[in-house]
């Protein structure tokens, strides 16, 4: 994952794998200038008044080079809903209210950026080239736990391959996130984990915790990464940051940091 500070100010993360327009935003590079949102907060109802974050939001298209109209950010819900969305779409969670809710998108329309926000949960970014059966795909999945106990990336997968893309070809770059050194989790998240995964596998990802008996440390970049291999990504084709938000609260926001007083990271894709 490389790190890019843009001349507008905007620091940002984007993979060598993804050969399209991406980037996933930090806190850094923005117009907010409350404390607890300053300062690229990308998130409404953090807040900061709606202008501001639509200047945050052009300040940060114009890093990647796209038209801020065209990103797509409905309401999250943590579900495993991915919607396949085109031209109409664009502009939806900013400039006019959310349609559907839901945690990931599906598109193979050029001028439409799909936009996932987060502030610890897992950004996933996907893109399939084109072939002879298909034009280039793109898809953005938002991975909290509940996310990710829902196999959120496998439908993501899914949806791309009921596009024309093919598994092999499909390259994947998780983003920035809480890590298993912060994020730690009961017995009841385990337990949930063991039914879905199994108990060797969740052995692997969720381990007990050194502070506090009865508690574990979640890698949720892990159960995903492991999540894409098993729906038939290979293991070269994703990139993962390994940053974790909440170790670094002076360059992202972190909810397990902050609390509820904190502002909104965002991540984009677009052909």
């Amino acid at each position: 994952m490389i790190r890019t500070v843009f001349q507008n100010g905007v620091v940002y993360y984007h993979s060598e794998l993804i050969p399209c327009t991406h980037g996933f935003s930090t806190r850094i590079g923005g117009i907010s200038s409350l404390e607890h949102t300053a300062s690229l907060n990308l998130g409404v109802g953090r807040d900061d008044p709606d202008d501001i974050v639509l200047k945050n939001l052009a300040l940060f298209s114009d890093a990647l080079g796209i038209d801020p109209r065209s990103v797509i950010s409905a309401t999250q819900i943590h579900s495993s809903i991915v919607r396949k969305v085109d031209i109409k779409d664009r502009g939806e969670g900013y400039y006019f209210p959310t349609k559907e809710a839901c945690d990931g998108y599906v598109s193979n329309t050029k001028g439409i950026a799909l936009g996932i926000r987060t502030a610890d949960c897992v950004p996933i970014l996907l893109y399939a080239p084109k072939n002879d059966n298909a034009d280039a795909i793109i898809s953005a999945v938002h991975a909290g736990w509940r996310g990710t106990h829902k196999n959120i990336v496998s439908c993501a997968i899914d949806r791309m391959v009921d596009m024309g893309a093919e598994h092999e070809e499909i390259k994947v770059a998780i983003g920035p996130s809480i890590a298993s050194c912060c994020y730690e989790v009961s017995n009841d998240f385990f337990e949930a984990f063991c039914e879905t995964l199994g108990k060797d596998t969740a052995e692997t990802f969720i381990k007990p915790s050194a502070k506090n008996r009865g508690h574990f440390m979640a890698d949720l970049q892990g159960i995903n990464t492991h999540q894409l291999k098993m729906s038939g990504v290979k293991r070269e084709n994703i990139d993962v940051a390994n940053i974790c938000t909440c170790c670094y609260p002076n360059e992202f926001y972190s909810h397990r940091y902050s609390g509820e007083a904190r502002g909104t990271m965002l991540s984009l894709i677009s052909l």
